[in-house]
């Protein structure tokens, strides 16, 4: 994989895990967030997925959406 592609999936990542962590949310807490909003996923699921940083635009809305983040630090 090219470097870049690394560095942007790092970013993203980092994105999320950033948002969780302000709101105080556990990957635990983030699975009946988003089950709250009809998206059913596992806490193993989800941790592989943000731990990876390949997760689709789909399911960080999601997230964003579930933890009502109104607005994200780029």
């Amino acid at each position: 994989m090219p470097v870049r592609e690394k560095e942007w999936e790092d970013r993203v990542k980092g994105m999320l895990k950033g948002e969780l962590k302000r709101r105080g949310i556990t990957y635990a807490d983030l699975v009946g967030k988003l089950a709250d909003i009809g998206v059913m996923d596992t806490e193993p699921n989800i941790r592989n997925k943000i731990s990876r940083g390949k997760f689709t635009a789909v399911f960080l809305v999601q997230c964003l959406t579930a933890i009502e983040a109104r607005e994200i630090r780029i």
